[in-house]
């Protein structure tokens, strides 16, 4: 199966729907009628597209079982067509519209079998996608292009042209995928005096979103957290109560990193482990829903 470990759980939501045309209006009326001779042919097929939803992973193989927590089957008749029209939620790494197709597919089907010993001209028709939600495509609708984005690698090594940077680099291959081009890559050394001067620099320098990659650690030498906390105008601490979250589920030593995030005036500005492993944790988790901190900051020069 696809590997979906990167994903983060979010509330997802599918409906999906599909037709049983039947050939006379006499069906109908048995339809309406209950006089199905083999039941109720509307909880029959509930009960069947419920077992359908929860059996998708059983029978489609690249589909991932996961939690169902909300199903709703419901139908509506026009002139010889049944339409079904069947929901499904969960709050999970990846989306449900398979199961949603599937679980209508499975009701058409138990439809088709309960009447085809009174109609023999059945047929299941448009089972289709009509919505779905909750996956990143959701969160990239932020406006982003006209960001101005520094990327700041903290390390003695890499200044001192001791170790390559891979952290600094990911990022910035991430800020690509978003359509943003870094307009500053810097490396400096991993200095609190430094660090804060860059900092101030690039803020006075009329930057949107400061990423500092490197010194978060529990070392009692000089770190990047320690540099920025104290030019924050505004704290912001749910990126890192995310983004370590969401390391710690993979690497349990993530608890410790010490990273900050906030606004330095109207300069975003998050620190984040100098490792390309804890770095692709930290964007996976915070982009690109940390994009909207720019939607809903008051005064931000592009709300």
């Amino acid at each position: 199966m696809v590997d979906i470990t990167h994903k983060i759980y979010t509330l997802r939501k599918a409906i999906a729907s599909a037709e049983v045309n039947v050939s006379s209006i006499e069906t109908i009326n048995k339809i309406k009628n209950n006089e199905v001779p083999k039941g109720n042919i509307f909880e029959f097929a509930r009960a069947a597209g419920l077992l359908g939803i929860k059996k998708t992973s059983d029978l489609i193989p690249d589909c991932h079982p996961l939690p169902i927590e909300y199903t709703s089957i419901n139908y509506e008749i026009i002139d010889l067509t049944i339409k079904i029209i069947l929901e499904v939620h969960t709050i999970y790494r990846t989306g449900v519209e398979v199961e949603a197709m599937h679980g209508a597919s499975i009701v058409a089907l138990t439809m088709y079998d309960m009447l085809k010993p009174i109609d023999k001209g059945i047929t299941i028709n448009n089972i289709k996608l009509e919505h779905k939600s909750g996956g990143k495509s959701d969160y990239k609708k932020v406006k982003i292009a006209d960001l101005n984005v520094a990327i700041i690698v903290c390390s003695d090594s890499i200044s001192q042209n001791q170790s390559e940077d891979t952290a600094g680099l990911y990022i910035m291959k991430k800020m690509k995928e978003f359509g943003i081009q870094t307009i500053d890559y810097s490396i400096i050394p991993d200095n609190s005096n430094g660090i804060s001067q860059k900092a101030q620099q690039l803020c006075n320098d009329y930057f949107d979103l400061l990423i500092f990659s490197g010194g978060t650690g529990l070392s009692d030498r000089d770190n990047t957290p320690d540099a920025i906390l104290p030019l924050l105008t505004k704290q912001v601490d749910g990126p890192m109560e995310i983004a370590r979250n969401y390391g710690q589920e993979r690497m349990p030593y993530s608890m410790l990193s010490r990273g900050v995030a906030g606004f330095i005036d109207q300069t975003f500005v998050l620190t984040i482990p100098g490792s390309k492993n804890a770095a692709e944790d930290y964007m996976n988790a915070l982009f690109p829903y940390l994009f909207h901190v720019f939607q809903v900051a008051n005064g931000f020069k592009h709300s």
